[in-house]
């Protein structure tokens, strides 16, 4: 029989502990949290100081039934929960519900599931943090106070089944914003000059510079034209050779939003599914006997900080010396804590430097191993020395008419041995070799031709572009942006086109709504202030009631304006144009999660559905008698399709364009490269330069 009880979040995390503690100890799972606020009703009695009616939630009664009895068998219970506001609330709640002291030592926490963590954990147990259990009540009544009064609100005057919750409706408005930049964006014309030079049979690039030292902007042909006529001939003087050394640090250790970030980069991992693998690192991964069994093998995944324990660096400084050398060893660097960031855990890093990926990759799931690696990999680099560069820019003459080349090669790889961050250009830094050039040698140019260009509107946000705005606007918290980008998508309010968010017809309505009558709910200013707030309850600065209440007699009587003035917003259906092939009822546009689709006006009766499919302007290279149209999975990804399917069954994931193949006269396709887009022939070797 055991002595204690140690309750955890999942049946993952309570394995591996249990097999840590030993015999003494039984672990069980709670499954999240045990008790809620209840779905059918507001929950919360704003007569009486916003005070909470919690219940157990649906579906956990057997859950909690088995806990209790388990709790009468022992000596003492243990709270384990994970080391974050949540955590503090599940365990918090747990006491509640198992009549368990919370001013007794019962909550036990820890960074990481090694086996020397939590035994270490367990000879210090705490109490309850009330601070922060009352930070994440407070968040959870305040967002409950936004939803449950402006979303009836809105099912009245808009349609059935909306909801407008705090940190997502900042997120919507923020990628409407840019979708509103976008459409309102006018390109300007610019021109550059680029040139082929030659030496000793080596050839290098050079670009336009300026005139007489002085930087100058090609706006048009004209000013183009008059700097070719200034040209004589197409011989260049080198007139300064700069070499110089540069040295690159590497990137800090990953926090939530670096890595859910990177992840998309490189592994092209949405956010949820980002937390979702890291959870399983963290809570455990069974690496059989050799390797101890069940071993956690990342530390904590939700955290703003880029502090590295002592331990963790000295380990790591063993590995990269044993495996790599002394001069690949660098200098730790913490970076400059941001403004607003809790700072309460580690960084996410390995919980132990000499588990390399490579020795646990028969072990783990394809998702698994990318992400641990890329954990693992981008830490140990952060500990080694700075690579070093040689760069070399060239100042070309002719007339005053200055061109300029610039190369760089890599002298010693320092951390690039092992990690190099991406970028959300996809842009790769290569070695971009020149002759060795001395000042006063002559050089030929054997081509120089002018380019026009046009200014690019701003990009759509993709996943890892929205966080890091977010992240540095102080929009949420390391635990809230995966759930903030899933409810968004969920709700209807925005879609994915290409991996990019945009704003659906539906998400604009909403909006435009909460910002006439609700303006401090998507104001970014005061979601900042708000997140500080909770930050300062969770410091026990301020006591949470208050803030609550602060917000809550402003919002109240907003609240009262808009029931009166909220004007009914009908969203028509649209007439099609075209009749239903199954009842010969007119077709009609309806509104739906992703959008508008095609439905029969004779609903109920008549269930017929369509999608509305985007002609591309190419007739089908397959049956030649249809038009290929823009088509998306079930899970939103897009493809194209003959509209006259079934009975043409032609398929490309790539978009096909309508111009042949100058080579076999074939289907011309445009494929995503990292590089941007390339055209290439499906039936033979042609292929065009990538456009970026």
């Amino acid at each position: 029989m055991a002595d204690y009880l140690v309750i955890v979040e999942s049946p993952a995390k309570a394995k591996t502990i249990e097999k840590y503690l030993g015999k003494k100890y039984k672990v069980k799972a709670s499954m999240g949290h045990i008790r809620d606020l209840p779905k059918s009703q507001m929950g919360v009695n704003v007569e009486e100081q916003f005070d909470p009616k919690y219940i157990t939630i649906r579906g956990k009664g057997p859950v909690l039934k088995e806990l209790k009895t388990a709790a009468k068998k022992v000596k003492k219970v243990f709270l384990a929960a994970d080391p974050d506001r949540e955590g503090e609330a599940i365990a918090w709640h747990l006491a509640h519900s198992l009549d368990i002291d919370e001013t007794s030592e019962c909550r036990v926490v820890f960074n990481e599931i090694t086996k020397d963590a939590v035994k270490e954990s367990f000879k210090h147990p705490r109490t309850i943090n009330m601070d922060l259990v009352n930070a994440q009540q407070a968040r959870r009544i305040l967002d409950r106070l936004v939803g449950y009064n402006i979303s009836p609100l809105l099912w009245k005057k808009v349609k059935k089944g909306l909801s407008a919750g705090r940190v997502q409706s900042v997120a919507v408005k923020m990628i409407m914003d840019r979708e509103r930049e976008i459409g309102r964006f006018e390109p300007e014309e610019y021109w550059s000059i680029e040139a082929s030079f030659m030496t000793n049979k080596e050839e290098f690039e050079g670009a336009f510079y300026g005139i007489d030292g002085k930087k100058q902007d090609l706006p048009n042909k004209e000013e183009v034209d008059q700097i070719l006529a200034k040209l004589k001939g197409k011989s260049f003087q080198v007139d300064k050779v700069n070499k110089r050394e540069r040295k690159r640090n590497p990137a800090l250790p990953f926090t939530t939003s670096s890595l859910q970030q990177e992840a998309a980069r490189k592994l092209n991992f949405r956010a949820r599914k980002t937390m979702m693998v890291a959870q399983q690192l963290y809570e455990g991964i069974d690496l059989g006997k050799a390797e101890g069994g069940i071993n956690g093998l990342i530390t904590y995944m939700r955290t703003d900080s880029t502090r590295l324990s002592e331990t963790a660096k000295q380990e790591a400084a063993n590995y990269i010396t044993d495996n790599f050398g002394k001069e690949y060893l660098g200098s730790y660097k913490q970076g400059k804590k941001a403004e607003g960031a809790q700072d309460a855990h580690e960084a996410i890093r390995p919980t132990s430097a000499f588990r390399d990926p490579k020795s646990i990759k028969s072990i783990l799931s394809r998702d698994q191993y990318r992400l641990y690696k890329l954990i693992w990999d981008r830490f140990t680099a952060s500990l080694m020395a700075p690579a070093v560069m040689d760069t070399m820019t060239v100042h070309l003459l002719n007339e005053g008419v200055e061109f300029r080349a610039t190369g760089s090669k890599v002298k010693f790889n320092g951390f690039m041995k092992v990690y190099i961050e991406g970028n959300d250009d996809n842009k790769e830094e290569k070695d971009k070799f020149l002759p060795d050039l001395q000042e006063g040698m002559t050089v030929a140019a054997e081509e120089i031709i002018p380019n026009q260009h046009f200014t690019q509107p701003p990009p759509r946000y993709t996943e890892a572009r929205l966080v890091k705005t977010m992240e540095e606007q102080g929009i949420g918290r390391p635990s809230t942006y995966a759930p903030t980008l899933d409810t968004i998508q969920r709700r209807g309010y925005v879609t994915l086109d290409n991996r990019r968010f945009v704003p659906t017809e539906l998400g604009e309505i909403v909006i435009d709504l909460v910002e006439e009558f609700f303006p401090e709910i998507i104001d970014v200013d005061f979601t900042v202030k708000m997140e500080s707030d909770l930050d300062s309850i969770e410091e026990g600065k301020i006591k949470w009631v208050s803030i609550i209440d602060g917000f809550y007699q402003g919002f109240e009587s907003r609240l009262e304006i808009a029931e009166k003035e909220m004007e009914t917003v009908e969203i028509k259906d649209e007439p099609a144009g075209i009749d239903c092939e199954n009842c010969g009822h007119g077709m009609v546009y309806k509104m739906g999660r992703y959008g508008k689709f095609l439905a029969c006006s004779n609903f109920p009766e008549c269930r017929n559905t369509k999608p509305i499919l985007k002609e591309i302007g190419v007739n089908c290279p397959k049956c030649k008698e249809g038009n290929v149209v823009e088509r998306k999975t079930k899970k939103r990804r897009t493809f194209y399709g003959c509209d006259q399917y079934p009975e043409c069954d032609f398929i490309s994931w790539d978009k096909p364009i309508s111009r042949p193949c100058p080579k076999c006269d074939e289907l011309l396709v445009e494929k995503k490269m990292k590089k941007g887009t390339q055209i290439h022939c499906t039936n033979c070797d042609y292929k065009e330069e990538p456009q970026s």
